[in-house]
């Protein structure tokens, strides 16, 4: 096991266990707007991950069936976010739709990503890059979790929020 696959493991397990302890146990007490805008906000910065196409960010080498497939699909994700944020803010039935739809892509490309980087072992030319899969990926892991939690609570049951 690599280094940067226990940093991603632990990571994770850090931001867990916070989700644990602060959200998690409050989740049916709190508007689901409330906790989806910031989320969105968070994962509005995804455009951070072109930095995986950007010289300097990362080493010369970088597998570019990884450092493509993460860098745009990361900024659809943003996209996707940011225009989220609107209709959530409006609470808009379109708003439940386009976080269905940016909760999908957005896991969709963390999970390719983690994988294009372990079948193309990219890890050894992250570079300075090399912090967004050791802590922004674990964040942004355990947040689309909180999403499916609160997309899947809507539909068992349509009157929260």
């Amino acid at each position: 096991m690599n280094i940067l696959t226990i940093n991603l493991v632990l990571s994770t397990f850090v931001f867990w266990i916070a989700a644990r302890i602060y959200l998690l146990p409050r989740l049916h007490e709190i508007k689901p707007q409330t906790i989806l805008l910031p989320i969105l906000l968070l994962h509005a910065f995804r455009h951070l991950g072109l930095m995986f196409l950007a010289p300097g960010a990362t080493y010369v080498g970088i597998p570019p069936q990884f450092a493509y497939s993460a860098a745009y699909g990361d900024l659809v994700a943003a996209a996707l976010a940011l225009i989220s944020i609107p209709a959530v803010m409006a609470a808009h039935w379109s708003g439940w739709l386009l976080v269905w739809v940016f909760n999908m892509e957005g896991s969709l490309d963390m999970l390719a990503a983690i994988t294009l980087a372990t079948m193309y072992a990219a890890s050894p030319y992250m570079g300075p890059a090399y912090w967004i899969p050791a802590f922004w990926v674990p964040a942004l892991l355990v947040t689309h979790y909180i999403v499916f939690l609160i997309l899947i609570r809507r539909i068992v049951n349509p009157g929260t929020g």
